[in-house]
């Protein structure tokens, strides 16, 4: 079977197949979460599976009348196709509207995904029926008019240094607001002050927290999105460190509305301080589509 396909904005699909029977073109959108856990000699397997829509566009046949070659109809595009598909390559368009509602952008994690497809089932007489399928990007548009993106982020942390130094640290943290974009400058903002007898060098991070939820157990995996650091800040003395981190274009965005895979997102900023436990401060983030009407919103960073 020779196939070609091509996914367009509207979500027209074109096609190219080598067969002489069609059955259907199917659409679907599903999440799923799969992970084991081991007790002793017992291994538990964790399996849970939401969906969302399943669409189907069939090939019918017609009869036009006594004595009369059956038509085929291909539901979708209201074109009608002779049943008899003759050898070679033929071209049948067909169209999926994506039902609204609040469906998760597609994604892949340690422990499960969520994924949007396209299938072609072909059946032949003498054969086995053939399928190919192909998957597409969709991206939600959740949450993007909440206020609470828009709002400013604060962390406050204080430490009292006992072992191997003395005196104390604190830092004041503070970011624009709560919501970003893909391939966006976050600005971060810390006044610290060393109070201490050691240099201590702010660092910030970026990192993922995926979440995974079946048979009411949850199971979290973490993935560092980027690193950095500030310059050192000498002891005994206070400064206030401007830090511009770029979110990586292709990193996935915050998914919160799905039942069995949350991907959330959290700023850490924490001292490093030689021997000593690091202070840190985590704040969260939520990270949208690059092109999401969020961005008309929002000012970005640096100024244009």
């Amino acid at each position: 079977m020779e196939k070609r396909m091509s996914l367009l904005t509207n979500a027209t699909v074109f096609m190219t197949i080598s067969t002489e029977k069609n059955d259907y073109m199917q659409a679907k959108g599903k999440a799923r979460a799969l992970w084991s856990e081991h007790y002793g000699n017992v291994t538990v397997v964790y399996h849970e599976k939401e969906k969302y829509f399943k669409l189907e566009n069939y090939i019918i046949q017609e009869q036009k009348g006594e004595g009369q070659d059956y038509r085929t109809l291909l539901t979708g595009s209201g074109d009608t196709y002779c049943n008899v598909v003759v050898p070679g390559i033929h071209e049948y368009p067909f169209t999926f509207q994506i039902p609204q509602g609040n469906m998760p952008s597609s994604f892949k994690g340690a422990f499960g995904k969520i994924v949007y497809t396209l299938e072609a089932k072909l059946s032949r007489s003498m054969r086995a029926p053939s399928k190919t399928k192909t998957k597409f990007t969709f991206l939600s548009n959740q949450d993007q008019d909440s206020p609470q993106l828009m709002e400013p982020q604060f962390g406050m942390k204080e430490e009292k240094l006992k072992v191997f130094t003395s005196g104390k640290v604190s830092m004041n943290i503070k970011t624009e607001r709560m919501g970003y974009l893909q391939g966006e400058g976050l600005k971060v903002t810390a006044e610290i002050d060393n109070s201490s007898s050691r240099k201590i060098v702010p660092k910030f991070s970026l990192y993922q927290k995926q979440s995974f939820f079946a048979k009411g157990n949850r199971r979290v995996h973490t993935k560092n999105v980027l690193k950095e650091a500030g310059d050192a800040v000498p002891p005994s003395t206070c400064q206030t460190v401007t830090k511009v981190l770029s979110i990586p274009n292709i990193v996935p965005t915050t998914i919160l509305n799905c039942k069995v895979v949350h991907v959330e997102y959290r700023l850490k900023i924490y001292l490093d301080i030689p021997f000593v436990k690091d202070p840190e401060i985590k704040l969260p983030l939520v990270i949208l589509p690059a092109d999401s009407a969020f961005g008309k919103m929002a000012p970005t960073w640096p100024p244009s």
